[in-house]
């Protein structure tokens, strides 16, 4: 495999670790990387030390969080967080830096997958805290969001979610999403991809390199759940 001997040369990358060294793309989160990024080790290797960092909650991101995704109410200590930057390829087939905030426990975990996520141009519409959409789950969905923590209930029950912990991943929930026990679609907008017999783009089943990474990381797939559904939910 091509790609395997950059991976040797990238440094360890562990919770806790820093934020490493700032760069024009991690500065400007969610904007393309540049349009001359290439496979060679010299062009690529620099960008993933910076394209794949872990670090404790910078101060502004835990500003832009309060109220949001981690509420008054809180159970979850800001120290048990993690935030991270992600490269990904886009559904316009370009790379673009992404963030995340998730549990310690499952960082380096998230760190692996997407990047063998993004060594494979696997394509994710975008990767944005939720309190982008003022941690709303149901916006966030809408929009075809991947995330991971945010301090909420599931939907219709008064139980905590796993993404409350900052244990459990949504991946393009539009395409694949979630069917409570009631029958209802979330988000409402994913209804055309219900029927799972049908194949149809950024579909995540069995086959799926999304699902194999997960499921290799000890992850659960809200796919195989008997009475509901949820195929965007990996969860530890």
């Amino acid at each position: 495999m091509k790609h395997r001997p950059l991976i040797l040369l990238l440094p360890a990358l562990l919770c806790g670790c820093g934020a490493g060294p700032k760069t024009p793309e991690n500065e400007a989160l969610g904007a393309p990387v540049a349009e001359t990024l290439t496979d060679t080790a010299e062009e690529i290797v620099p960008y993933f030390r910076a394209a794949f960092l872990c670090d404790t909650i910078p101060p502004k991101v835990e500003a832009r969080m309060r109220g949001k995704s981690y509420p008054e109410n809180v159970t979850v200590a800001l120290a048990e967080l993690r935030y991270l930057q992600l490269a990904y390829y886009g559904f316009d087939g370009n790379p673009h830096m992404g963030e995340m905030v998730c549990n310690a426990a499952i960082a380096q975990d998230l760190l692996d997958i997407f990047r063998e996520l993004y060594l494979a141009k696997y394509p994710i519409r975008s990767i944005r805290l939720v309190d982008d959409f003022d941690g709303s789950d149901e916006d966030s969905m809408r929009a075809d969001n991947t995330s991971c923590f945010n301090y909420r209930t599931v939907p219709g029950q008064k139980k905590l979610s796993r993404h409350a912990m900052g244990m459990a991943v949504d991946v393009n929930p539009l395409e694949n999403p979630y069917i409570d026990t009631r029958g209802a679609v979330h988000p409402a907008e994913g209804e055309p991809y219900v029927d799972r017999t049908q194949d149809f783009p950024h579909k995540i089943d069995r086959e799926d390199l999304c699902y194999k990474l997960f499921r290799e990381h000890g992850f659960s797939w809200g796919g195989a759940w008997t009475r509901s559904k949820d195929y965007q939910h990996f969860e530890k």
